[in-house]
C-alpha cells in the first residue's frame, strides 16, 4: 500500500503541477486581483493540492481494498507490465476517444444557448491543454474514482449491508453516478471565471462531464483505476486539443 500511496501522490502532484498554465490563463483576471506574488499563489495551489491528495489517496487505498476494487495493478506481483499495458491500449484508448466524441455532440447541443462554453473554441495554446490533461487523467481520476467511488460503494454497502459490494450490480453504479455528478459540479468553479452560472450551465457540467464518469467509474470497478486513468486522460486530449484542431 505504501508503493502504491507513493506513486499516486507523486503522480497527482505532477498533475496538479501541469495544470497550472491552464487554469492560471482561464482565471488570469481573478489572479490579477490578488494582491500577492504568483509565485506564492502557486505554492499555495499546490500544497493545497498536495494535502487533498494526500488524504484522497491514504482513504481511497484503504476503501479499495477493502472493497477488492483493483488499484494499479501493474504494481503488484505476478503481473505481467507488457500485458496490462497491451490490456489498457486495447480497451481504455478506444474508451476515452469514444467518450469524447460523445461528449463533443453534446457541447454541440449546448452550444446553441451557451456559445462561450463551446469546447472547439477554445483558444487556449495546445501546450497548455496538454499539460492540463495530465491533471484531468492523475489528479481528478484520484479524487473522484479512487476516493468517491469507493467511498459511496463502501457506505451504501454498509447501509444495506451488501457482503460483497464490488459484485452488486446496483451498488456499484450507484456509486458511480454520484461521484459523477460531483465530478460534473467541480468544474463549476474554473466555468465561473468563462460565464455566469445559471442553471443551464450547471447541467451542462453535469451531463458532458458526467458521461466521462460514468465511463471511467465503470472502467475503475471492472479493470482497474489505471484504466480509468488512461481513459480520461485519452478523453482530454481528444477534447482539448485533437478536436478542436479538426473542427475549428
Amino acid at each position: 500500500m505504501k508503493n502504491k500511496f507513493f506513486v499516486l501522490w507523486s503522480a497527482g502532484l505532477v498533475g496538479a503541477a501541469a495544470v497550472l498554465p491552464y487554469a492560471f490563463t482561464l482565471q488570469r483576471e481573478i489572479i490579477a486581483k490578488v494582491d500577492k506574488p504568483l509565485s506564492v499563489i502557486i505554492l499555495a495551489s499546490i500544497a493545497q493540492t498536495a494535502v487533498l491528495l494526500a488524504i484522497a489517496i491514504f482513504f481511497g487505498l484503504k476503501l479499495s481494498r477493502s472493497l477488492n476494487l483493483p488499484v494499479l495493478t501493474p504494481l503488484e506481483p505476478n503481473t505481467s507490465l507488457k500485458d496490462k499495458l497491451r490490456s489498457i491500449a486495447l480497451l481504455a484508448v478506444p474508451c476515452g476517444i469514444i467518450t469524447a466524441v460523445i461528449i463533443i455532440f453534446g457541447d454541440k447541443l449546448f452550444s446553441q444557448y451557451i456559445p462561450q462554453l463551446t469546447i472547439v473554441n477554445s483558444q487556449m495554446a495546445i501546450w497548455k491543454t496538454l499539460l492540463a490533461s495530465l491533471y484531468g487523467g492523475i489528479a481528478e481520476e484520484i479524487l473522484t474514482r479512487l476516493f468517491l467511488v469507493s467511498l459511496f460503494a463502501w457506505l451504501i454497502g454498509k447501509l444495506f449491508r451488501s457482503a460483497d459490494v464490488i459484485k452488486n450490480n446496483w451498488i456499484m453504479w450507484a456509486a458511480i453516478f454520484a461521484a459523477a455528478i460531483l465530478f460534473g459540479l467541480g468544474h463549476l468553479p474554473i466555468t465561473s471565471s468563462i460565464t455566469q452560472i445559471t442553471p443551464l450551465v450547471v447541467v451542462r457540467a453535469i451531463v458532458l462531464n458526467g458521461i466521462g464518469g460514468l465511463v471511467f467509474g465503470w472502467l475503475y470497478w471492472k479493470k482497474g483505476l489505471e484504466y480509468a486513468m488512461a481513459a480520461h486522460f485519452t478523453a482530454d486530449i481528444m477534447l482539448l486539443a485533437v478536436l478542436p484542431a479538426i473542427l475549428k
